[in-house]
């Protein structure tokens, strides 16, 4: 058995901040619209049918917090979520599958570009591939963008429990291999699923640790 990433005391400190309140505090249709950049933000990116508002809404505890679709490409808007008062979650407008003219898909997609250029307290982005089905042409193009924005930003591959154990790990390596060479690319990928929390907590300390809320002890030594 691997020993795990995070320690013990990591964990649990992660833990406590998801468990504490978590709001929606505001969708933004343009990011003048934002609040001031005076708390960590980690913002969450993929296809419109990746499951992002499942999954913040699993991280925080909180059934309806993220209004989840069942009409793929619904998020229009920066929606921003706040955690404990001390972190803000943005759910960034999907790409790939959104049911809109040209203009309007065209629209929200440049508002997520210009959260990532022009947001001084973005810690991170994580990217999230559907496990089932891997990277895909349109998320080349995202990691395209987060390279071109300098941002940090983390794979996370969701669904993971849709799939065998075995064909799991094979697409996280193949994730992990594919981004290797990106500048801005975090090493680490990561296997969710917010129907049976698979590598949530891990993914909570992966966000404490960007945010600032963990330091570099929270990893456990070789």
């Amino acid at each position: 058995m691997t020993t795990p990433l995070f320690t013990d005391e990591a964990l649990e400190t992660a833990r406590l901040l998801f468990a504490r309140e978590a709001r929606f505090l505001m969708g933004a249709a343009q990011v003048d619209q934002l609040p001031p950049p005076i708390l960590p933000e980690v913002a969450f990116a993929g296809r419109s049918n990746v499951g992002k508002s499942s999954l913040i809404n699993a991280l925080c505890g909180r059934h309806g917090l993220a209004r989840a679709s069942n009409e793929p490409g619904r998020t229009r808007e920066v929606n921003l979520f706040l955690v404990d008062e001390k972190c803000r979650l943005a759910d960034l407008p999907g790409y790939g599958f959104a049911k809109a003219s040209k203009t309007d898909t065209r629209k929200f997609q440049n508002l997520g570009r210009a959260y990532l250029r022009g947001r001084p307290n973005l810690k991170r982005v994580y990217l999230l591939i559907d496990a089932r089905h891997g990277l895909k042409s349109a998320d080349t193009e995202a990691l395209d963008a987060l390279d071109t924005a300098a941002v940090s930003y983390q794979i996370v591959l969701t669904k993971a429990d849709k799939i065998k154990p075995s064909q799991a790990l094979d697409e996280a390596e193949r994730a992990r291999k594919a981004v290797s060479r990106r500048p801005a690319a975090f090493p680490r990928v990561l296997l969710t699923s917010s129907e049976k929390g698979t590598g949530l907590p891990e993914l909570r300390a992966e966000i404490a640790l960007a945010a600032g809320f963990l330091d570099e002890t929270a990893i456990r030594a070789e």
